[in-house]
């Protein structure tokens, strides 16, 4: 099941992320569309170059009575790379060119997580030549209660293009791939948004 919430008042911790904290009930992140960049996320054009996208592995923030300071479960840690392959697949399905992170492997493990440094991964994106970048992060507020968000920015500007969220009941595989295909079909997707490269 997924649900869609309202606004609440961030956490301390919260005011220093680019993703808000949940501390209570559970808020949707704000959409941000951008128009500079015209139409067509949906449908890549075959006349013209595909439009290069990063897609950023997803990040866990558990703020759950469980936390474990090692960091996240095995179990979860597989998780995040599901709902990360299934942007991806989803991505190219669309006819976007999804990069290669590997290039700049050694960057990005310094630099994570992204949540917290302010825009550190948009050098990174543009060092792999992408025009769109997409960073995610999942909160655990508990084994029943988690989200996942999602951030889309124009790796030249910085600018956000794209920002939402979705609430998923149950920490299993299902209720993860489930609340990301759900942000990929309704808002990574739809309506349309397109990098420069594309008509």
């Amino acid at each position: 099941m997924i649900a869609r919430a309202g606004k609440k008042s961030p956490s301390e911790e919260a005011s220093r992320m680019r993703f808000p904290v949940r501390t209570g009930r559970l808020l949707g992140l704000a959409l941000a569309l951008s128009t500079s960049l015209g139409t067509g996320l949906g449908a890549v054009s075959t006349a013209q170059a595909a439009t290069r996208v990063a897609v950023f592995e997803f990040e866990l923030l558990d703020t759950s009575s469980e936390v474990d300071i090692r960091g996240p479960k095995p179990e979860e840690i597989h998780r995040l790379d599901l709902i990360t392959d299934e942007v991806r697949r989803r991505l190219k399905e669309a006819g976007y060119d999804v990069l290669d992170l590997s290039p700049q492997q050694a960057q990005i493990v310094e630099a994570t997580p992204f949540r917290n440094c302010n825009g550190c991964e948009l050098p990174i994106a543009q060092a792999l030549g992408a025009q769109i970048e997409v960073i995610g992060l999942v909160q655990k507020v508990s084994n029943l209660i988690l989200n996942i968000n999602f951030q889309l920015r124009d790796v030249a500007t910085g600018e956000v293009l794209r920002a939402d969220s979705a609430d998923i009941r149950n920490n299993t595989d299902e209720s993860w791939l489930r609340g990301v295909s759900y942000l990929v079909r309704n808002r990574l997707l739809d309506p349309p948004l397109t990098g420069k490269a594309a008509p």
